[in-house]
């Protein structure tokens, strides 16, 4: 290794800056990295000179939409979600003024801490692919189902709200998405590449497998070609849900048997990913599904469609992925939007159980509202009585209670939150610690469920209309087929009727 070589500079806010010039970090296609002597953060120098457009597009990105994204209302857990640059340096070297940015260095769960790849960064490829997860990756570093239910959370919520200012990422993809399926957590990375409105995008189209199929239509245009497409808001919404869909079911949403040109690969992959894409699960076009006895030992079970269909992720991601990979697959204003996701993907994790079966490498299953529920996975069924919550709510003071669509499935020890006893509480970004604390829990007691109030002043057992019984802290009511539970008084309090699935 060679001799540390401290270089200090004034970045353009004045902030003093220094950095490790004896050895790069990392040399992408784009920059090379250097780490600060403390290692708190790092300097990326650009390899090619950047012009004004694209230094006044870093300066918005740093200054302007940095202020915008993290000094509102829960700015400080969406700026965990990101590893935003945080200043614009000039480096003069070796007769060369290079333009760097600098960020914070990744927080240590997004590396791994042991096993074969001690070090290395979690980089989203290794939890998406079959073929690694199956083949390489070390089983105490996969993560539950659960696990990635929460990684997508993270990443559609972060997605959600760099859309609402405006900012689209250039090349969304497990390339540059940190993730830690250990504690469901990500990281959305190479920050200084959006799309800044106003401001022509930097020369990136995007990574193969999430690159949108109009963007590799017009690949080969002019830039200056009014008809090329480039990323954008809508191009990133195809990124999303590919990103979604590869960490709940492992493999590719496009990449099936179809061959579209069989003598020319390039052309060959021009064609299915871009004017002839097709959803491998297309429910009436079967031309791209997967041929099963071509795939690789690796790849299965999870590239069998018909053993691991997508239906599996429940009753709000289904039409999603519909929406995403039939409707607005070349229909890029059909797209589900990152905020449909973050909803879809917050009511799934209501609907999960943890499967019986104590050697189910994915441990949680989608309640799929049968009778005789069984986890997709490894086949376990159910058994036992599990209670369901169907939640009601009033539209306004006098109205009578409608069915939301949204309910919670019960096992025991599960915790009731804030979110789930009032409509006007949701759980996204701007949630408080206060409303994070549980307000209830499920317990199976003496061979019945109950529910134990925690915190709530006003619930009631409003089963007989005629008689409310008001349950108070520290008491319980049972879980019993019918119950109707009210959890507050104000017009935006829940209403939850219980239903029993018994197997």
């Amino acid at each position: 290794m060679s001799d540390t070589k401290i270089v200090r500079l004034t970045a353009l806010d004045g902030s003093s800056i220094e950095f490790d010039s004896s050895e790069a970090i990392g040399s992408g296609a784009m920059k090379d990295v250097y780490f600060s002597p403390d290692k708190s953060y790092v300097v990326g120098f650009f390899r090619k000179e950047q012009d004004n457009n694209s230094r006044e597009r870093l300066e918005r990105i740093i200054n302007t939409y940095a202020k915008q994204l993290f000094e509102k209302e829960g700015g400080e857990n969406l700026r965990k979600l990101f590893c935003w640059p945080t200043h614009i340096v000039e480096w003069q070297h070796k007769g060369i003024t290079k333009l760097g940015v600098v960020a914070p260095t990744y927080r240590s769960n997004f590396f791994f801490s042991s096993g074969r790849f001690k070090g290395k960064e979690k980089e989203g490829k290794w939890f998406a692919s079959p073929k690694l997860r199956n083949k390489i990756l070390d089983d105490d570093q996969k993560g539950t189902w659960l696990n990635y239910l929460q990684v997508c959370i993270k990443i559609s919520r972060a997605v959600k709200r760099m859309h609402a200012a405006g900012l689209a990422h250039s090349d969304l993809s497990y390339k540059n998405v940190l993730v830690d399926p250990l504690k469901g957590d990500a990281c959305i990375i190479d920050i200084d590449g959006l799309v800044v409105p106003g401001k022509f995008p930097p020369d990136v189209v995007g990574t193969p497998d999430f690159i949108a199929p109009e963007v590799l239509e017009t690949v080969a245009l002019a830039k200056t070609d009014p008809s090329k497409k480039v990323p954008s808001i809508l191009t990133d919404r195809h990124a999303l849900a590919v990103l979604i869909y590869m960490y709940l079911l492992y493999r590719h949403p496009l990449r099936g048997g179809m061959i579209c040109d069989p003598d020319d690969s390039a052309r060959d992959e021009e064609l299915c990913m871009g004017r002839e894409a097709l959803f491998i699960e297309h429910p009436t076009n079967r031309k791209n599904r997967p041929v099963v006895k071509n795939l690789e030992k690796f790849e299965l079970p999870q590239g069998d469609v018909d053993k691991l269909p997508y239906t599996l992720c429940g009753p709000y991601l289904k039409p999603l992925f519909d929406k995403a990979f039939i409707d607005g697959l070349h229909d890029p204003s059909k797209r589900p939007s990152a905020d449909d996701w973050e909803k879809a993907l917050i009511k799934t994790v209501d609907l999960i159980q943890p499967c019986q079966n104590p050697q189910c490498k994915e441990k949680w299953f989608v309640f799929d509202n049968t009778t005789k529920p069984v986890c997709p996975f490894c086949g376990t069924a159910y058994k036992g009585e599990l209670p369901i919550l169907n939640f009601y709510y009033r539209p306004r003071p006098n109205d009578s209670f409608r069915f939301e669509n949204a309910r919670l499935m019960v096992f025991s020890k599960q915790s009731l939150y804030k979110w789930h006893i009032d409509k006007n509480i949701h759980p996204n970004e701007k949630l408080t610690d206060a409303d994070k604390k549980p307000v209830g829990d499920f317990h199976l007691h003496h061979g019945s469920w109950i529910l134990i109030n925690r915190c709530m002043d006003d619930l009631y057992d409003v089963s007989d209309a005629s008689n409310k019984k008001q349950i108070p802290i520290g008491q319980s009511v049972p879980l019993t087929e019918g119950r109707k539970i009210l959890f507050g008084t104000s017009v935006s309090s829940r209403l939850c009727v219980v239903q029993i699935v018994k197997n």
